[in-house]
Order: structure tokens, then sequence, then C-alpha cells
């Protein structure tokens, strides 16, 4: 056993690991972690140690996670299904992104929106970048139309643009989700305003997990702009000399007003109440989290309900949990037996980010625990021992260390040699 010495929050120095030039180092701080989208499902997990206190929510359901590390930091009611309203349109906005990254389109491809899209062919009550007849709009005026006015048009347009049609847009959302492991999320279209959309808080963070680690872009170039104005005159194939931009606000009102908030996305229809998806930073942690079913009687009193159960919520995250992120930049090799070769190099087989109290995020220590002995055959990959990381109140984080190649079995002439020593160790250890 060995001590770390302390692993700060901000991602100093921390520690000797084995001997003095191993280090464990604090790793360039990323949104979330960069685990293969097939793992999306996987991503979410609890916190090794309890939580004595959690804050009270208006919300009908929640969910709060590191979204480094994925471990649940708070939840209620969070396989509850709801409408996700529109935060469906993140969903759509993660599939204009992926067909832009696959070259099937460009942020400055230009069209003109189908009739299909127009502002005065949406149903009642739909929020609008009021596209129209004789328009020209861009797939990146699109999006922000998408983020910041959160436009139904906006959300078929881009469909249209995408898929050629919305059933087949929305054939490739369902596809997207399910590749993601949501099995309890669904879509009917693409903007949200159907009730037959379906999501839980669990799914949905998980999908923002995914969307920010995928798009990190996105927050900064999207969903942490404040006002869109649409249609300027470039919009415009006849402009009328006293056209003016229609001017509107992000609806995400912890922007600029809650510290480290970039994103994501509000929605609401009468049938799902008022939900919110929402990511903040404060140095190396950022969490997220997502809330859904919120009460209100009228839009003033439902946002301000939501927002004030995003700040509890993320306030307490903030207060009580902090990211700790370690690397290592090398570890001695360990003995195999019976193998071609005499020794392999550990790897490290999970993140070395992990989830803290604050209070414990101070005098963490850490051991390195070996299965022996190792006796080849090993296949690549093979978990030989454990990283634990843990303080006076117990195990705080454990990570498997698996082998980094192949090991065949060797000649036969070591086998047998090896079969000795281990034989006399062993009456050695008795």
């Amino acid at each position: 056993m060995r001590m770390v010495g302390s692993l700060v929050p901000w991602g100093i120095l921390v520690g000797m690991l084995l001997f003095p030039w191993e280090t464990l180092r604090a790793e360039k701080v990323s949104p979330v972690p960069s685990a293969p989208l097939e793992k999306a499902e996987n991503f979410l997990s609890p916190l090794p140690f309890p939580i004595k206190e959690t804050p009270l929510l208006q919300a009908g359901s929640a969910i709060l996670i590191d979204a480094t590390t994925g471990k649940i930091l708070y939840e209620k009611n969070a396989d509850l299904s709801f409408p996700p309203a529109s935060l469906t349109k993140l969903v759509t906005m993660y599939r204009v992104l992926e067909a832009i990254q696959e070259g099937k389109t460009s942020l400055k491809t230009v069209l003109t929106p189908p009739q299909e899209s127009w502002a005065i062919n949406q149903p009642a009550g739909s929020s609008l970048m009021f596209l129209g007849p004789g328009q020209r709009v861009s797939v990146e005026e699109l999006l922000l139309g998408l983020a910041v006015a959160s436009g139904n048009d906006a959300a078929v347009a881009l469909a249209i643009h995408i898929d050629g049609s919305v059933p087949a847009f929305v054939q490739g959302m369902n596809r997207l989700v399910k590749t993601l492991g949501l099995e309890q999320t669904f879509f009917v279209e693409p903007a949200g305003i159907s009730a037959e959309n379906r999501t839980t808080a669990r799914d949905f963070v998980r999908f923002c997990a995914a969307y920010i680690n995928i798009f990190p872009e996105a927050l900064s170039q999207y969903h942490r702009v404040t006002q869109i104005s649409y249609p300027l005159s470039h919009n415009l194939s006849r402009p009328a000399g006293n056209t003016n931009p229609i001017i509107q606000q992000n609806r995400n009102g912890l922007l600029g007003q809650f510290e480290g908030v970039d994103g994501l996305k509000t929605g609401y229809i009468q049938e799902s109440g008022y939900n919110m998806a929402v990511t903040a930073r404060r140095g190396n942690t950022r969490l997220l989290a997502v809330l859904l079913g919120g009460p209100g009687r009228t839009t003033a009193e439902g946002s301000a309900i939501r927002e004030q159960d995003s700040r509890t919520l993320l306030e307490w995250g903030f207060s009580h949990f902090t990211t700790l992120f370690a690397h290592i930049e090398h570890l001695e090799p360990v003995r195999v037996w019976k193998g071609k070769v005499r020794s392999i190099t550990p790897q490290v087989g999970a993140s070395l980010a992990f989830t803290v109290p604050r209070e414990r995020a101070s005098g963490v220590h850490w051991e390195l625990n070996y299965q022996e002995p190792l006796i080849a055959p090993l296949p690549q990959g093979t978990p030989i021992g454990r990283l634990r990381f843990f303080d006076a109140t117990g195990t705080l984080y454990e990570v498997p260390l698996i082998s980094g190649e192949r090991v065949e079995k060797g000649p036969w002439w070591r086998r047998i040699m090896d079969t000795c020593i281990l034989f006399f160790k062993s009456l050695f250890r008795s």
C-alpha cells in the first residue's frame, strides 16, 4: 500500500505511483469522458458511498450526474415516463451534427425552407424561428433557431433537408436512441410538440452526456448563445425596406445568471409540464441534470419553478461533490509465469477521473493489488489487478488493471521450471 498524497480537485500534481519518477498527474480536462458511443447505456453508475442529505425539488422527475464520471449524485422518480417536449430538439440537433460529421451537409449549406416548415404551417402554440416563403437560410442558422428560439419550424426544415421527409428523419432519431441504449425513449416527430414522444430523466441524461461528449463544441456554438435575430436581410430573396428581424432570447434563463451554466435546453407542452436539461462547469467539475414534469399554472410560474429547481440541484451538486483527475504515466512490469515472455506492463482499464465528496477530496490514498501468480496464457485485456483510491472513511474509486498484450504459453522447459519455482515459493509462504 502506498500513499498518493493529496488529490485536489483542480488538477495539480497528485503524488507518486510505484517509484518517485512515476506520477499520478491531473489529466487535461474534458467536458465528458471519451467513452465509446456503444457504451453510453452503461455510463451511469451509483456512487460507492452514501449521501446523507438531498435537496427537495418540485419537478416530477429529476436526475443529476457528474458528466465526466457518470456517477449519479441525485435522482427522483428518474424512470417515470414523460413527453420530452422541446428537449426533443437536442436529439434533432445530434442527428444534424452527425450528418455534418459524415459529410452529408455542412453548416454553410443554404436551403429554401420547404412549405411544410413555414411558421404559418406549424401547430398552434408552436415556438417558432419564423421561417417563411422566399427565404434562404443556412444549416447553421437553423441549428441556432433550434437551440435559442426553439423553433418547431427549424426542426421540420432540418428534418426534410437531412432525410427528405420528417418520417424518415424520425426513424433515424429512433435508431440513434436505440444505439445509445435508451430503451424508454421514442419519438414521432422532431420538434417535441407531440405528447407521444416519450423519455425518462435517466434515459435523457444519458443522451445529453453522449451529445456533449460527441459534440462538445455545440455548447459554445449554440446552447450558450443568448439571443437570435431572424430573418436578416441576407435571408430574404426580396428584402422589403422596412423589414426588421425578430429578436428572441434563449429560453434557458440560467445562462449568464448561474455560474458555469452553458447549456442545454428547456421544454414545455401541457402534457409534459416544465422540462429542463441543464449543464454547468466549475473548475474541473461538470454537472448535468434533467428535470421533467415541473409544475406551473402559468408560463411565468412554471419557468420560475423550473429554474429554481435547476439552481437548487446544481448548487447542491457543486457544494457537495468534485471531480478528481489522475493520470498514470508508467506502471512497472509484473511477473508472468509459464509464458513466452517473463513480464508484461499493466494497463489501466478505466477512466482515472472519479467523483468524491468535496470534504473528502484531500488526503486521498491509493494501493495496487495484483493477482498472484499470473500464469500464461493471458489474453489481451485480462484483469490482473486493481488500483484503489480511498481515505480513512473508505473506498472512493477502484480501477481494474489489465494485461496490455496477449501472452502465449512458453516452451515446455520454461513451464516446468516455473512450476518448480512456484512450488517452492508456496512452501516458503506456508
